[in-house]
């Protein structure tokens, strides 16, 4: 199991960008949650297998229709052994 922090940039707040999120998180069978951030950033931390935790990174880098991704940082963690996937307000 790993777990990383991930900060998205763009434009990536308004078009439905956490929920998409959610969604793929459930179909790759990672946990953790998601939040918007005051600098229109959206920040989230994901908790799984590497693999699948890698395919999440691949997601968050393009994000749903209509979000314009123009980068990715990660950092990694310790996994908390979190359960579930959800989006923060």
């Amino acid at each position: 199991m790993i777990r990383q922090r991930v900060i998205v940039h763009g434009r990536v707040q308004a078009v439905s960008f956490r929920f998409g999120a959610r969604v793929e998180a459930q179909r790759l069978g990672v946990s953790g949650w998601i939040r918007n951030r005051n600098d229109g950033a959206v920040e989230a931390e994901i908790e799984g297998e590497a693999a699948s935790v890698d395919a999440m990174l691949s997601w968050l880098d393009e994000g749903p229709p209509g979000a314009e991704v123009t980068s990715l940082s990660t950092a990694d963690l310790a996994p908390t052994g979190e359960r579930g996937f959800r989006v923060l307000s």
